[in-house]
This record gives C-alpha cells, structure tokens and sequence, in this order.
C-alpha cells in the first residue's frame, strides 16, 4: 500500500515543537503542567510534548496516560494515583475526528476540579459532531467522513502521519 503522507517525520515532528512553543507563550505565569495523553499514540505525543517543554522551559513538566477505548470511550481511566485538583491540564491526542474520545477523556480530569484544561491535537479533522475545542493543532484538514488519518509510530518515534 503507498501511503499519502500529509505530515513527514520532519514536518509532524516540528508541529509538536511548534505546539510547545505556543503551549509556553499561552501560560506565561504557570510553574508547572500536567501531560494527559490519550493511550497509545496520545501518550507517546504527549512524551514528545514533554521532552520538548522541559527544554525550552523551565516549569515541571508530568505526565500521565489516559486510559481509553476509542471504540468504546465511555470507560475512561486514569490510574488513581494522578492527582488533577488545581493543576494545569493539556489533554494530548493524535488526531481528532468526531470529538467524542476528547470529550470521554476530559470527565475523570475535570471531576478532580484542575486550574484549566486544554488540548493539544496532531491532525484535527474539519468535521467534529461533538462540541469540542482544540487549543492547539498541528495541522488541520478538510476531510471526507470516509477517509481515516493515521499517525505513524515506530519504536516510539514518530514517523508521520499519512491519509487511507
């Protein structure tokens, strides 16, 4: 199968760079933030956020897994030990299609009354069917409902993200 990249390895791993620029210059007084990356591809985004985010600044930088079934989201979980009450929140996904997993994502979190939430998207799709808002995107894309988006990993290390 030839794969239709819209994002290289260079050019996905710049737009992460680029969200921890803004991610820094929109929080300007924080002295610490809280990574929550949807598993699997979420998570290892939100790794890369926090390598990037610990080098340009100098706040605590956590990380943590949310733990979720895209097929099913409505059973969300964050290993209990996480404590969100008045932190700051980035929420950290690969690409968001309709919106629902995002909203599933945020409930435990927000249940714990944070300081702020936000959410950090690779590839965000131009049709959403759930209210849900993007605070930082690496790319957005007009798509049809039948074409699926895939970011590519391999050992861990971002590849890119390519069109099926």
């Amino acid at each position: 199968m030839n794969k239709k990249y819209i994002l290289t390895a260079e050019k996905a791993h710049m737009k992460m760079r680029r969200i921890a620029f803004q991610i820094l210059e929109r929080n300007p007084t924080i002295t610490s933030i809280h990574l929550a990356g949807i598993k699997e591809n979420g998570y290892l985004l939100a790794l890369e956020l926090k390598k990037v985010l610990e080098e340009i600044s100098s706040f605590k930088v956590e990380l943590s897994a949310i733990l979720l079934d895209k097929s099913n989201p409505i059973d969300c979980k964050i290993d209990s030990s996480v404590k969100f009450h008045n932190q700051n929140v980035v929420i950290v996904d690969d690409v968001v299609n309709s919106g629902k997993s995002l909203l599933y994502a945020i409930q435990p979190i927000l249940s714990q009354s944070p300081k702020n939430i936000q959410t950090a998207i690779l590839v965000e799709r131009s049709y959403k069917t759930y209210p849900v808002h993007v605070d930082y995107v690496g790319v957005s894309l007009s798509t049809t409902l039948e074409d699926h988006i895939c970011v590519e990993f391999k050992n861990g290390e971002l590849q890119g993200a390519y069109l099926e």
